[in-house]
């Protein structure tokens, strides 16, 4: 699929108008559903794919932070043919423990793959999970910038952001 048909199919699934609080608590007049977008086969095919585009000859495993970047993590696993890891928001408290599921290690370069980023926080909560194992962050690669500061914050963290689409590219105004 290509760029334009794919930003045209996640505009058309996933795009809703109304009143909605953000993760970051903002409060904003549109909403894209992460959910409506991933559970398309065509656009999650298309979107581990354009993942895919981003790894490196370096890139030893892609991440993704639960719950949104766990199939888009899995698409581009399977499009790059390289493992990934599934960040959690919070170490659960059974079975093993750990704050990850799959395997990491220091000496992982790691593409970290997130849905929408407003501000960055919770991707920048599985960046610096990532680097405290002493693992590698080559870049942050989101599907959507809504462009409210996740770059500054991405950037001011150190870490390199890139998106697949911006919400201009949506042709999402406001």
């Amino acid at each position: 699929m290509k760029k334009e048909e794919l930003s045209r199919r996640i505009r058309e699934v996933a795009y809703l108008e109304g009143d909605f609080t953000l993760r970051s608590g903002r409060k904003s007049k549109y909403y894209l559903d992460k959910y409506l977008f991933e559970t398309q086969p065509d656009i999650l095919s298309a979107l581990g794919k354009a993942f895919a585009e981003h790894v490196q000859a370096s890139t030893t495993l892609i991440a993704g932070a639960e719950l949104g970047g766990i199939a888009l993590a899995a698409a581009a696993s399977l499009a790059a043919e390289k493992p990934f890891v599934i960040i959690r928001n919070a170490k659960k408290d059974y079975g093993t423990g750990k704050p990850y599921e799959g395997k990491i290690s220091d000496s992982d370069s790691v593409l970290l793959v997130e849905d929408i980023a407003t501000t960055g926080g919770q991707v920048l909560e599985a960046a610096k999970f990532i680097k405290s194992v002493g693992a590698r962050v080559e870049r942050i690669l989101a599907v959507i910038d809504r462009q409210e500061g996740a770059r500054e914050n991405i950037d001011g963290a150190g870490f390199k952001f890139e998106s697949l689409f911006t919400k201009a590219d949506l042709n999402i105004a406001g």
